[in-house]
């Protein structure tokens, strides 16, 4: 018997000390059962307007497209804009869409494309609030908390998906396929109010204005360029989704079709796969401990392809809820070691940007791996489309290896501030540039090659912070004396950059200065004297 330790249960239960974590928690479980019983009747009710197995994979689309689509202009309000009012605003927005499109099943005035088009409305105010919804985890607990909180959202995540399919589907045979609308469209009345009622922490003060909406985005994207640990986390997110996402497209048909069963089933099996991964979330944190991250998102991809491989051979319940149970234990796995290295990888300036990417490139893969899913199963039969789905799944573990998960105890992004404003003889107006940042070197010409390999870090270092070029150039009259140079667009961006510099930055930095000879570097801020750029 398989008993969880007094220390894992206390880390899990970590962030359930503050007050405001617990209050956002439990109204946001009340809302996403709502969730889920929208996301059961809807999907079942595509089912009786149209069986085709393309048609009913649409519904998964109109879900996860606008997260592709909206997540990093989101991401870039979530950085800019006060997270709370946007995230009130935003959840109200949801529960009014939802209550038209509850009206509309109510009157019978719903058609195939009227589900898509609503379900995608509905959708896009997801998206726009999920970067915030992400980035603010790290403001309702300390950072010790922060990997126990994303797995507490997790696990939240997942009770709703145990408690909302079941019920809804329960509902949609005992009262009508309207009635988890109307329920989900008053469910988020609990998370407006506890939006209301947060406070949330003050921001460290910067004399700096917000970024416009324009440039934050640019900056965002560049940032997620040159991280190399977003970037590993992006691949084996693509890896993970692109496969993953088969079952849950294709679950209403194999439900209705394969096993010939009523909304009831579906519901159970969702929430199956909800209340599975209830219960492998109180064994991450062992798992993650014996495993390894990496190690564990493998086997949770092995987990989900022996899950689609039983959806595809299922025409028994019993084969269909053994599938779920895998399914579910390894969709948290993965979620949420994947949504830990996502996290502990950025920096607190541009986290709702960099989460957005995240979240895009996660539902870009759920997006286009259902549209494919429904359209082979269309084409080649649902056992078909599910087993070469299986297949895949299995197959990218040794291809994606060698991209390894942040876990965060390698690296501080918390501000180092080691760089002091520039001093300057008269006032610079703020859009003024482009800003030329050079640092001069003077070194041992023995130690050329190692200088060369260290400082090729520094790079990806700048360009994150906001520079668009950089080089490294060397004097070939003057053997051992090299020039660092980096340009931004404006003075206001350069100041910027001096505001973003991290803890990590900083040890890499050093690890450049060490091979200087004298007193450190020089350094020089130029910038253009021509206006006219044309």
């Amino acid at each position: 018997m398989t008993t969880t330790s007094p220390r894992s249960t206390a880390e899990w239960a970590s962030p359930f000390r503050h007050r405001a974590f617990t209050v956002i928690w439990i109204a946001t479980v009340v809302s996403n059962i709502g969730t889920w019983m929208y996301n059961v009747a809807s999907g079942w009710l595509m089912t009786s307007l149209d069986p085709n197995a393309f048609i009913v994979s649409m519904v998964q689309v109109a879900n996860s497209l606008p997260m592709f689509l909206f997540a990093i202009p989101a991401g870039a309000l979530a950085d800019i804009v006060n997270q709370r009012r946007f995230l009130i605003v935003g959840e109200s927005t949801i529960a009014v869409v939802t209550a038209a499109f509850a009206a509309l099943v109510w009157f019978h005035l719903i058609t195939p494309a009227r589900l898509l088009l609503f379900s995608f409305a509905v959708s896009v105010a997801s998206a726009m609030t999920a970067p915030a919804w992400q980035s603010v985890v790290a403001k309702l607990v300390p950072k010790p908390d922060l990997p126990s909180a994303v797995a507490a959202n997790s696990v939240g995540i997942n009770i709703s998906r145990a408690i909302g399919p079941a019920l809804g589907g329960a509902i949609v045979g005992a009262v009508s396929i309207a009635a988890p609308f109307w329920l989900d469209a008053f469910s988020n009345i609990g998370v407006i109010a506890a939006l209301i009622w947060w406070r949330a922490p003050v921001r460290s003060a910067t004399a700096l204005p917000p970024e416009p909406f324009g440039s934050a985005i640019r900056t965002g994207l560049r940032y997620a360029r040159y991280n190399p640990y977003l970037r590993t986390t992006l691949v084996r997110t693509v890896a993970f989704f692109l496969f993953g996402s088969a079952y849950w497209a294709l679950l209403p048909v194999v439900a209705r079709s394969q096993i010939v069963t009523g909304p009831a089933l579906y519901g159970v099996l969702l929430g199956t796969i909800g209340a599975s991964a209830v219960g492998g979330a109180f064994l991450l944190h062992r798992l993650k401990e014996k495993l390894g991250a990496d190690s564990l998102v493998a086997a949770a991809s092995l987990g989900t392809a022996l899950a689609t491989a039983l959806f595809a051979l299922a025409h028994h319940p019993a084969t269909a809820i053994t599938a779920s149970a895998i399914a579910g234990v390894s969709w948290i796995a993965a979620v949420s070691s994947l949504n830990v290295s996502a996290q502990v990888a950025l920096p607190e300036w541009v986290r709702g940007r960099g989460l957005a990417v995240y979240v895009t490139v996660m539902f870009g893969a759920l997006t286009i791996g259902s549209a494919i899913w429904g359209q082979l199963a269309a084409l080649a039969g649902l056992p078909a489309a599910l087993l070469m789905a299986a297949m895949g799944a299995a197959i990218v573990i040794p291809l994606t290896w060698r991209w390894k998960l942040q876990t965060g105890e390698n690296v501080d992004f918390s501000p180092s501030m080691q760089w002091p404003d520039p001093v300057t003889t008269y006032s610079i107006e703020e859009d003024r540039g482009p800003v030329l940042v050079t640092v001069e070197y003077r070194i041992d010409p023995k130690d050329r090659k190692a200088f060369l390999a260290a400082i090729g870090q520094n790079s990806s270092q700048r360009r994150r912070d906001g520079a668009y070029d950089w080089g490294i150039f060397e004097d070939p009259a003057d053997e051992g004396f090299f020039v660092e140079t980096s340009l931004t667009d404006s003075w206001l961006e350069h100041l910027r950059q001096h505001q973003r510099v991290t803890n990590s930055d900083r040890i890499s930095e050093q690890a450049v200065r060490r091979f200087h000879i004298g007193d450190a570097p020089k350094i020089t801020h130029l910038i253009s004297a021509l206006r006219d750029r044309s």
